[in-house]
C-alpha cells in the first residue's frame, strides 16, 4: 500500500481483474462524491484512488475496497482520464525499452554486428532523405538521411548510431504528441450527460437516465443544453449552436421538422426531439471515430516546431557546403553537418508543451490547445464577467417582497420558482431551492415559457400574462407600471441588493432580493494577477450601476462596466483587441458565450453552462479562483523554458560547429556532444514549473505502475 496525503494506491495481487474489469472497478469507485480520479493496473492489480485526503475518506475508501465481491468486478469503459494516463504511461514504457535496448547493444554486442544492424537502422533514414531529395523538398528527412550517409561513408559508426537513436526518441515523441491531441480533442467533443427529460405521450415531462432513451423518444431541450442526441425536432423551435459539428460560430434557426445533432448546444428557446439515434451511433461520435482512427492529425504545437525545424535545414546544408569549398577537408565538413539545430527544436518544444498541458491536467485545468496556453501568457488584459466567477455563483435569497395586495409573499416566491425551474441560470436557482426549502410546492400553473436572454422569462400564468426578470426588461421592454411608493421600495432594495421583479398583467407584484456574496480570494487573485503583468482587470455585469461599483470597490477593480447585455460584452472585447490588447475573458454564464468566443483566449469555471464549457479554450475543474493565477504562472513559465531552450540550442550547436570548422573536435565528437545536449535539453524540457519535485513523482508513479 502507498498512502501520501490526497492519493491512496493499494494492490489486490497480479491479474486480480482484467484491464475492462478495472474500468469497471474504477467506475463503481468514481460513483462516491471524495473519490475524484481513480486509475488501475490489471498487470500488477494495482488501484491508485484520488480522494478528498481526510482521514475519514481514506477509511471510506478502505471499507468500499473490503465490500467488494467478485460479482462486482463487471467489464466497463475508461475514462477519457484513465484513457489520457495510459497514452503517457505507454509513452514511458516504449521509451525506457529504447534506452534499454540501446545499452544491451552497445555494451554487449560484437563491433561487426552493432556496425551491421547500425548500417541497417540506417536505411530508413537515407531512403526518406532520397523521398525528400526526388520530391524537391529540402526538409529534415533529407538533413537527417544525408548526415547518417555521410557518417556511415566516413565509417563513423558510432556518431551515426546515437544520432538514429536520438531521431528515434524525436519519432516516439511526435506520435505521443499525436495521441495526446486526438485524446483532447475527443474530451473536448464527449458528451458526458448523465440525464435528459423525456416526454409522454400525454405531455408530462420526466427525468431519466440517458442511458435508458431508444429510438423513437420524445426529449425537452431546454435552453443552454447540450443537445443529447440526433434527431428531428417535433415540437418548439430555437436558435442551435452547431459550432462542435460545423464550425459555424452563428447560432441556426431550428423550426418543427428540422434535424439536430449530438453536441450542438441549444443558445435559445426549447424543443421537443424525436430520438433517430443516440449513444455511439451519432453523428458526433462517428466523427469521434474518424479523429481516433486518423493517421494524419498532428498538434499544433508540433506543427509549429517542425515547420521551424525544416526552415534552419537549407542553413545547415549552406554551412556545410561552404566548409567543405574553403577547407576541402570532408572530416570538418561532416562536423557541421551533424550537428542539427532542428533535432534539438522538435525535440524540447513539444516536450516543454506536453509538460505544461499534463502539469495544467495535474492542477485540474483542462487545456485544450498548446496555442490557448501561449495567448493566456501573452496576454495584458483580462475580463470577468461578475457572477459566478468573481462571486461564489450560488447566489441566495434573502428577501421577498410583495408589492400589491393581491399576492402573499409565499406566493410571489412560489410563482417565481415555478416559472424559473426550468433554467440553469445561478438566480433561477437560488429561487427554486428557497422555495424548496420554505416547502412551497407548486405544479406546472404556466404555459410555455420563453427565455430572453439577459432580460427575462415570459409566460402564461394561470391565464395571465407573467414577466420575470430584470428591472430594464419589465419597465422599459414590457412597460410594466410602478407606483412611487413601489418605487421608493425598490429604490431602497436595488441599492443593497440584486432585485429580481415579478410582473402579472402588467402590473409588479412582488421583487425579490438577491445577495451573490464576492469570492473570498478574488481580491487577492486580481492583485496577484497584475504583479504577474495582466495590466487591464475589467469587470463586466448586469447589475445596477450601484450594485456595479460597490463589487468592483471591494474587489478593487478600477474599471467595470454595469447593466451589460450578451451582445454588450461581445462588443466590448472585440473593442479591447482593436486597441491592440491580447484579451483573456473568464465566464461561467450562457449569456457570456459570445465574448467567449471572441476574447484571444477564454476560461469556464467549474459550475458554467455547457454552452460556455462548450465555447471556452480553457475550463477550470476546481472551483478555486487561484487556478487563474497558476495558470498565469504556468503558461509564462512555459513559454520561458522554450525560448531558454532556443538560446541554449544555438549556443552549444554553434559552438559545435565552429570546433568542427576549425578541426578542434572530430564528427564523432561534435556528434556526441551534439546527441547528450538534445537530450539534456529534452530532460530539461519536462521540469515542472510550478514544482520541480513533479518530475521525481510522476518517476515513481511510472515506477509503480508498470
Amino acid at each position: 500500500m502507498y498512502d501520501y496525503g490526497s492519493r491512496l494506491r493499494v494492490r489486490a495481487g497480479q491479474w486480480a481483474f482484467t484491464k475492462s474489469e478495472g474500468y469497471g472497478l474504477a467506475s463503481l469507485l468514481l460513483k462516491q462524491d471524495f473519490i475524484y480520479e481513480v486509475f488501475t493496473s490489471h498487470r500488477n492489480g494495482s488501484i491508485l484512488i484520488y480522494h478528498d485526503g481526510d482521514d475519514g475518506s481514506r477509511q471510506k475508501v478502505f471499507n468500499i475496497l473490503d465490500g467488494i465481491t467478485l460479482d462486482d468486478l463487471v467489464e466497463g469503459e475508461p475514462t477519457q482520464t484513465q484513457v489520457s494516463r495510459e497514452i503517457t504511461d505507454d509513452f514511458y514504457l516504449k521509451l525506457s525499452k529504447m534506452i534499454s535496448r540501446r545499452l544491451i547493444g552497445r555494451w554487449f554486442l560484437p563491433m561487426p554486428i552493432k556496425n551491421a544492424l547500425t548500417i541497417y537502422r540506417a536505411m530508413r533514414y537515407v531512403w526518406n532523405g532520397l523521398d525528400s531529395l526526388t520530391s524537391f523538398n529540402v526538409d529534415v528527412n533529407l538533413l537527417d538521411g544525408a548526415a547518417v550517409a555521410g557518417a556511415l561513408m566516413q565509417r563513423q559508426y558510432q556518431p551515426a548510431s546515437s544520432m538514429m537513436f536520438l531521431l528515434s526518441i524525436s519519432d516516439a515523441l511526435e506520435d505521443y504528441t499525436v495521441q495526446k491531441a486526438k485524446s483532447t480533442l475527443k474530451d473536448s467533443l464527449a458528451l458526458n450527460i448523465d440525464t435528459v427529460w423525456v416526454v409522454g405521450d400525454d405531455g408530462d415531462e420526466r427525468q431519466v437516465s440517458a442511458m435508458d432513451i431508444g429510438k423513437g423518444d420524445k426529449i425537452k431541450v431546454h435552453m443552454g443544453d447540450v443537445i443529447p442526441v440526433d434527431g428531428k425536432i417535433v415540437d418548439g423551435e430555437g436558435m442551435v449552436n452547431e459550432a462542435s459539428m460545423t464550425g459555424e460560430p452563428l447560432a441556426v434557426h431550428k423550426t418543427i421538422g428540422k434535424t439536430v445533432h449530438a453536441g450542438t448546444v441549444m443558445e435559445e428557446g426549447n424543443i421537443i426531439v424525436e430520438v433517430y439515434s443516440m449513444n455511439k451511433e451519432t453523428r458526433l461520435n462517428k466523427i469521434i471515430d474518424l479523429i481516433e482512427n486518423s493517421e494524419e492529425l498532428k498538434a499544433e504545437t508540433q506543427s509549429k516546431a517542425e515547420k521551424l525545424a525544416d526552415s534552419i535545414v537549407p542553413y545547415s546544408f549552406l554551412a556545410t557546403a561552404l566548409t567543405y569549398f574553403i577547407t576541402g577537408n570532408a572530416t570538418k565538413a561532416l562536423s557541421v553537418l551533424m550537428v542539427d539545430f532542428s533535432c534539438a527544436i522538435k525535440l524540447t518544444t513539444p516536450l516543454s508543451i506536453i509538460s505544461a498541458m499534463r502539469e495544467a491536467s495535474d492542477n485540474r485545468m483542462m487545456v485544450k490547445g498548446g496555442k490557448f496556453l501561449e495567448a493566456y501568457a501573452n496576454a495584458d488584459t483580462i475580463v470577468f464577467d461578475k457572477t459566478g466567477t468573481l462571486t461564489k455563483a450560488t447566489p441566495k435569497v434573502v428577501e421577498v417582497i410583495p408589492m400589491s395586495k393581491r399576492y402573499e409573499r409565499d406566493e410571489i416566491l412560489r410563482m417565481a420558482a415555478c416559472i424559473e425551474e426550468h433554467f440553469a441560470h445561478s438566480i433561477a436557482t437560488a429561487i427554486v431551492k428557497q422555495a424548496e426549502a420554505e416547502g412551497l410546492k407548486h405544479q406546472e400553473d404556466h404555459s410555455e415559457v420563453e427565455y430572453i436572454v439577459a432580460h427575462g422569462i415570459v409566460t402564461e400564468y394561470d391565464g395571465k400574462r407573467a414577466v420575470i426578470g430584470s428591472r430594464h426588461f419589465l419597465f422599459d421592454d414590457e412597460k410594466v407600471k410602478v407606483t412611487k411608493t413601489q418605487e421608493k421600495k425598490i429604490a431602497k432594495k436595488a441599492s443593497e441588493h440584486s432585485v429580481v421583479y415579478l410582473a402579472i398583467d402588467g402590473k409588479l407584484e412582488g421583487i425579490i432580493c438577491i445577495d451573490d456574496p464576492v469570492r473570498e480570494e478574488a481580491k487577492d487573485v486580481i492583485e496577484e494577477l497584475k504583479s504577474l503583468g495582466i495590466e487591464n482587470i475589467i469587470m463586466l455585469t448586469g447589475d445596477s450601476e450601484s450594485g456595479a461599483k460597490a463589487g468592483a470597490k471591494a474587489l478593487g477593480i478600477t474599471e467595470y462596466k454595469s447593466q451589460v447585455l450578451p451582445e454588450d460584452k461581445s462588443r466590448i472585447v472585440e473593442e479591447l483587441k482593436a486597441e491592440g490588447k491580447t484579451v483573456i475573458m473568464v465566464g461561467d454564464g450562457i449569456n457570456d458565450s459570445p465574448a467567449l468566443a471572441t476574447a484571444d483566449v477564454s476560461v469556464s469555471m467549474k459550475h458554467s453552462s455547457d454552452i460556455a464549457r462548450e465555447v471556452a479554450d480553457i475550463s477550470l475543474l476546481s472551483d478555486d479562483l487561484y487556478d487563474l493565477v497558476t495558470l498565469r504562472k504556468l503558461s509564462v513559465g512555459m513559454l520561458d523554458k522554450i525560448n531558454t531552450n532556443y538560446r541554449n540550442i544555438v549556443a552549444v550547436n554553434g559552438s559545435l560547429l565552429v570546433l568542427g570548422v576549425m578541426g578542434v573536435i572530430p564528427p564523432s565528437t561534435s556528434s556526441m556532444i551534439h546527441n547528450l545536449s538534445t537530450m539534456l535539453f529534452g530532460a530539461l524540457s519536462t521540469k515542472s514549473v510550478l514544482n520541480n519535485n513533479d518530475i521525481e513523482v510522476e518517476a515513481i508513479e511510472v515506477a509503480d505502475a508498470s
